[in-house]
């Protein structure tokens, strides 16, 4: 079966029991606590603010845990990668074991909450390897390793895998899990719309945040004001925190696969290029086989549709592959020192909270951000509040990249003016096509639907004026700048933009 034959969409939102649906914001409310976002982040910390006695109001753009939640490989492991030695290094001994501590009390709390409240999500416990195939990556295993024991996890360096194919250095860790993540978050959904402290609303998207008194949230059915609020929109919107320029967005990719034979038992990540992330997954009393990597920064992918293909290819090299069943891709955040920004918006911002940056293990990262931004909101004392603060700014971990990103960024916004000024016309599109074309005389972005309606809307983002280039796997125009993603009709698909891409009339 072919990626073009493949049903398409994340295996989390198209599995498991219906999801119940909210309503809009109609009006002006009042809360203690305005979380904005219904992802892992927003909901468990929603959750954990009513058990501290806090009212609150929780808002999602869209469906609460549709967005990037529900496009994860639902991963809930303290092994990010090879990021120990990385720490160690960047920050200290005593950081490593600081970000060790908090995600592995992430996925405690997670089990424990599956535990007593009998969630079924497919939750169980196994190892996870992070893995290299080149001798020349053997050193970076053999550190690794070491960082990894050091910071307090169960670590040990192996020098075979499950997996089909051999490696040449692994980092085994033990007791990590994986999970049903929607499933999971409908029962955490389910105990919040079932308590009259948590008011929630869909389809909502908060447009700005005014504190020159109480804090407003405001979007275009109305107000919420409360004391404090938590952004934990994936990204954060509002400017003043300047995350654009700290924060830097990547897309990758995923395919679930029906192969013949057993599963590889565990979770995995290769280290060396191309990233590869395999785990199992149980479906339809089988064991599936998620395949996931092929990343890149945000509207620079190319044709994307090759990313799924080359996927499928490595699958179907490594196991016997009966059909594709899924494919979906996800978009996350990686700050410049590798560190996630769980804190106070700015220095000066004691009533706004943000939390972003995960790089992609945002199960038990965005679990520990919950619990910080409760601690923070409820001014309590919290150990790793320094280590996760937005404002930090280390310039040996941070500067160097800081300096390159924002440097490709504003090449983005001068270069694509020139490259891609749009030499065709707009009626030169084939059905399922986009791109930057004519349109009486403008530059404009352009798509033609598989009836052969044409569409055109500005091919300038909204959020800081960069070109956006068309995404083909994904039907969407996204900025490379900062990340921002429309639908093929301007709507916004993912900020930091809240403003859709103005429409250009065809007649």
């Amino acid at each position: 079966m072919s990626n073009a034959d493949a049903l398409g969409g994340s295996v989390w939102l198209q599995t498991g029991p219906a999801q119940p649906a909210f309503a809009p914001l109609d009006g002006d409310v009042e809360a203690d606590v305005a979380v904005i976002g219904g992802g892992i982040v927003g909901i468990t910390t929603a959750l954990l603010l009513r058990e501290a006695g806090a009212r609150v109001a929780l808002l999602d753009a869209g469906r609460l845990a549709h967005g990037v939640t529900g496009h994860t490989t639902a991963k809930v492991s303290s092994q990010h990668g090879m990021i120990y030695a990385q720490l160690r290094g960047r920050f200290g001994a005593d950081a490593a074991r600081t970000y060790a501590q908090v995600n592995e009390g992430a996925l405690q709390w997670i089990a424990d909450r599956v535990e007593r409240e009998a969630i079924d999500c497919d939750f169980r416990r196994l190892p996870s390897y992070a893995y290299v195939t080149s001798a020349s990556g053997c050193g970076q295993a053999e550190d690794e390793a070491q960082a990894a024991s050091e910071a307090g996890l169960r670590a040990w360096l192996a020098d075979t895998t499950p997996l089909p194919y051999s490696v040449t250095g692994a980092v085994r860790v033990e007791n990590q899990a994986e999970f049903h993540v929607r499933k999971y978050l409908l029962a955490l959904i389910d105990t919040l719309a079932g308590d009259d402290g948590c008011q929630i609303f869909e389809q909502t998207r908060a447009v700005q945040v005014d504190t020159s008194d109480r804090a407003v949230v405001k979007t275009a059915g109305g107000r919420v004001t409360a004391d404090q609020v938590v952004v934990a929109t994936h990204y954060p919107f509002l400017d003043r925190s300047l995350a654009f320029a700290r924060v830097h967005p990547q897309r990758s990719y995923a395919i679930l696969c029906r192969i013949a034979g057993p599963a590889p038992v565990g979770m995995f990540i290769s280290a060396d290029a191309p990233t590869r992330s395999i785990r199992a997954v149980p479906l339809d009393g089988e064991e599936w086989l998620l395949v996931g990597g092929e990343g890149h920064k945000t509207g620079t992918g190319g044709d994307t549709e090759q990313r799924y293909r080359r996927l499928e290819d490595f699958a179907r090299e490594h196991w016997d592959v009966r059909s594709v069943g899924y494919r979906w891709s996800a978009q996350d955040n990686s700050t410049v020192d590798g560190v996630p920004y769980v804190g106070a918006l700015t220095p000066r911002a004691d009533r706004v909270f943000m939390a972003t940056g995960f790089a992609k293990w945002g199960m038990t990262g965005g679990t520990a951000a919950a619990q910080l931004l409760t601690d923070l909101v409820m001014r309590r004392e919290n150990a790793s509040a320094s280590l996760f603060d937005p404002n930090r700014l280390s310039l040996r971990a941070s500067v160097p990249r800081l300096v390159k990103e924002n440097a490709q960024a504003g090449l983005r916004f001068v270069g694509d003016r020139l490259t891609k000024r749009g030499e065709r016309p707009i009626e030169d599109l084939r059905p399922g096509e986009g791109d930057i074309v004519r349109l009486r005389g403008d530059t404009v972005a352009g798509y033609r639907d598989e009836l052969g309606e044409l569409m055109a809307v500005s091919a300038t983002c909204t959020h800081l004026g960069c070109r956006v280039n068309w995404n083909t796997a994904e039907r969407s125009w996204d900025c490379p700048c900062h990340g921002s993603r429309f639908a093929p009709s301007g709507e916004v698909l993912q900020g930091p933009a809240v403003h859709r891409l103005e429409r250009k009339p065809l007649g």
